[in-house]
């Protein structure tokens, strides 16, 4: 299976969509939503805002099923 290095993140405050390259070796703990800048977090219980807010969940959560042990 191949690993998705995209994902469209969606800001659950104003809806803006942005389509960001996710990195491999590291998660993206914050983001800041270039439609009403926001700072996103994961949600409770994920690694990174991609599992939280992203159309695809991050490279590690992909591969392996766990992330940032």
């Amino acid at each position: 299976m191949k690993t998705e290095l995209e994902s469209e993140l969606v800001c659950p405050k104003c809806g803006h969509k942005s389509r960001e390259v996710m990195p491999t070796d590291s998660c993206l703990y914050f983001y800041e939503c270039k439609g009403c800048g926001e700072l996103l977090k994961p949600k409770a219980g994920d690694c990174c805002v991609f599992c939280s807010y992203g159309s695809v969940p991050c490279p590690p959560i992909q591969e392996q099923g766990k992330c940032c042990s």
